[in-house]
C-alpha cells in the first residue's frame, strides 16, 4: 500500500470517521436558517470490505469524499464528491487498469452506475428492474471490480457535488458558475483537471485507464478522451458509451425520423403489438429485418418528402405501421414522420397503457387516453422510486460518509452550453492519435431516448473513412437505457465490459503504434 493510501486508512480506522486534509473552503448549500449544511472541499473516509464477484474472492477498499477542482490559479473552486473501489491483493498496480465512471444528465449523479451496474453493490430490484422494498443494496457478484479499479464520479452540483466560495467568501455568480462548468465543453476542461488531480494523488499514472459514461456522460467521456492527451498528456486504453447521445454526430431530419423504427419494433415486440408473423419471431430476427427496411426504403422515402408518389406513401405507411405496431391512416397522417412522445403515448393507446421513454417494458396510465403525449416518464419514476433511498442509505450507513447536505439525484446545472460539441470528432481525433484506444459502446433495444439504430449510426459516423471500425465494437441487450437493471443484462453487459477491458489492455512489450 502506498503512503498516502496508507495515512488514509489509518487516519479513518483510528476515528471511525473522515480523514481530513487540510483545506479553507468549504462547499455551501443555502438554507432558510444561519444553520447551513456543508460539505468540505477536500475530506475522505476509507473503508474495508469483501466481496466475492465472477467466482474470485477478495478484500477491497472504497474511498468516499470530495477532492477539489482547482484554477489556473491554483484556488479551489468546486468540491467534487467521488467514490473509489480499490481491490486489495493486487501486486503490480501499473498493471491495474482504472476505471473512471461518469452518468450524465446533463445535472446527473453517478448514483445510476455506481449502485446498479460496474461497482461491487448492486441495487434491490426485482430481475426486471421494477422497485422491491426493504429498499437497498446488495452484493453485485458481476462487477467489474475484480479486473479494473473504479472511481464514480459527481460533476458539480451533482450528489454531494458544489461549487466553493470566493476567495472573499462570496459564492460566484450563476453566470460565472455556468462560465466554469455548466457546458459542453467547460464540463470537459474542469473534469480533465479533477482527473490529472486524482490520478496523481493515487498514483496511477502507470495504470491503463478507461472512461465509461451513460447517456449525457457519453459526450462527456466523448470530448475528455482528446482533452486528457492534448492538455493532461494523459493516454486512455478505451472508452466505453453506455447509451449514448448523438456525441455533437449530426443526425437531423430524415435520418433522425427513420432511425427510430428499429426501436419502435423492439418496442412494439415486447409488448406482443406485432401482427402474429412478425410477433413469433425472436427479437434479434426481427431487427435485422427492420434496419434493413430502415436504411434501404425507409430513409430514402423521407427524404424524398412531397416528391413520394402517393402509391410509394401508402406502401410505405403500411411496412412502417407493420414494424411500429400502429395503424397505417396514423402513419399517413403523420406524413411518415412518428415522434417518440406520440409513439409512448399511442402504442398502447387501446389497453389505456402508456410506455416508458428511457425504458418501454416500463408502463403508465395518464389521466386520459386522448393527447399525443404521456403525462409522465414511466420509467424514471420507478428508478427514483428505488435509487433514491438506496444510494443516501448506503453512502451513509456502509461507507460510513455522513453529511447533512442533500444527495443531488439531479442538481441545478441549467442553462447548460450545449454550443460548439464536436465531442465526436474529438473521439475520433483522438483514436487516430493514440492507436491503444479502443471504442465499446452498449445500448438497449428498449431504450426511445438514446435509441439503439442512433448508437450505431454514431459507430459508423465516428471515423467515416473506416480506418478504425476494428477498435469501434457494438453490444445490444434486452432492456432499455439502463440495461443493466434487468438482472440478465446486469450479468451480459459487465461481461461484455470485462472481456472489452481484458482484450484492450497491451500485451507486455506491444508499442502503440500503426
Amino acid at each position: 500500500m502506498n503512503p498516502m493510501k496508507h495515512l488514509l486508512l489509518a487516519s479513518a480506522l483510528a476515528v471511525s470517521s473522515a480523514a481530513l486534509l487540510p483545506t479553507a473552503a468549504v462547499a455551501v448549500t443555502a438554507t432558510e436558517s444561519s444553520v447551513q449544511a456543508k460539505i468540505a472541499a477536500d475530506q475522505v473516509v476509507v473503508t474495508e470490505h469483501r466481496a466475492q464477484i465472477n467466482g474470485e474472492r477478495f478484500k477491497y477498499t472504497a474511498t468516499t469524499g470530495t477532492q477539489p477542482v482547482f484554477n489556473e490559479a491554483g484556488e479551489a473552486t468546486a468540491a467534487l464528491f467521488f467514490t473509489y473501489y480499490e481491490r486489495q491483493d493486487v501486486k503490480n498496480r501499473e498493471q491495474r487498469p482504472l476505471l473512471i465512471s461518469f452518468n450524465g444528465g446533463p445535472g446527473s449523479a453517478s448514483v445510476w452506475m455506481h449502485i446498479a451496474y460496474t461497482g461491487p453493490k448492486a441495487l434491490r430490484v426485482d430481475d426486471e428492474g421494477f422497485p422491491i422494498m426493504p429498499y437497498g443494496v446488495k452484493d453485485n457478484p458481476h462487477s467489474v471490480l475484480d479486473v479494473a479499479d473504479i472511481v464514480f464520479v459527481n460533476p458539480v452540483n451533482t450528489g454531494y457535488s458544489r461549487v466553493l466560495p470566493k476567495a472573499d467568501g462570496s459564492m460566484p455568480s450563476r453566470d460565472e458558475q455556468q462560465r466554469m462548468f455548466f457546458g459542453v465543453n467547460s464540463d470537459v476542461k474542469y473534469l480533465a483537471d479533477w482527473i490529472n488531480t486524482f490520478v496523481t494523488r493515487h498514483e496511477r499514472w502507470r495504470s491503463p485507464k478507461y472512461l465509461i459514461g451513460e447517456s449525457y456522460g457519453t459526450t462527456r467521456v466523448s470530448g475528455l478522451a482528446l482533452e486528457l492527451q492534448n492538455r493532461q498528456w494523459m493516454y486512455l486504453n478505451g472508452v466505453i458509451l453506455v447509451s449514448p447521445t448523438d456525441i455533437g454526430i449530426e443526425r437531423n431530419g430524415p435520418v433522425k425520423a427513420a432511425n427510430r423504427l428499429p426501436y419502435f419494433a423492439a418496442a412494439a415486440w415486447y409488448h406482443k403489438a406485432l401482427d402474429a408473423d412478425l410477433q413469433q419471431l425472436d427479437l434479434l430476427e426481427l431487427l435485422p429485418q427492420v434496419e434493413q427496411y430502415t436504411l434501404d426504403t425507409y430513409l430514402p422515402a423521407l427524404a424524398k418528402g412531397a416528391m413520394l408518389s402517393a402509391a410509394e406513401k401508402q406502401q410505405v405507411a403500411e411496412q412502417v405501421a407493420r414494424f411500429a405496431g400502429l395503424d397505417t391512416q396514423t402513419v399517413l397522417r403523420s406524413n411518415l414522420d412518428i415522434s417518440t412522445n406520440f409513439f409512448w403515448k399511442e402504442l398502447l393507446r387501446e389497453r389505456g397503457q402508456t410506455v416508458g421513454r428511457l425504458d418501454s417494458r416500463y408502463l403508465g396510465i395518464d389521466k386520459k387516453d386522448v393527447g399525443d403525449s404521456p403525462d409522465y416518464n414511466a420509467e424514471l419514476t420507478s428508478w427514483l422510486h428505488s435509487f433514491t433511498p438506496a444510494i443516501n442509505y448506503y453512502l451513509r450507513e456502509e461507507l460510513n460518509y455522513k453529511t447533512d447536505v442533500k444527495y443531488n439525484m439531479f442538481g441545478p446545472v441549467h442553462p447548460w452550453d450545449r454550443s460548439n460539441n464536436n465531442t465526436g470528432e474529438n473521439l475520433r481525433q483522438a483514436m487516430a492519435q493514440n492507436p491503444y484506444l479502443n471504442v465499446l459502446i452498449q445500448s438497449g433495444y428498449y431504450d426511445g431516448a438514446t435509441n439503439y439504430f442512433d448508437a450505431k449510426y454514431n459507430m459508423w459516423h465516428i471515423d467515416p473513412s473506416g480506418k478504425m471500425k476494428d477498435r469501434i465494437g457494438f453490444k445490444g441487450y434486452r432492456s432499455g437505457h439502463m440495461m443493466y437493471l434487468r438482472a440478465e443484462d446486469l450479468r451480459l453487459s459487465n461481461q461484455d465490459l470485462r472481456e472489452f477491458i481484458l482484450q484492450t489492455v497491451p500485451a507486455a512489450g506491444q508499442a502503440a503504434k500503426y
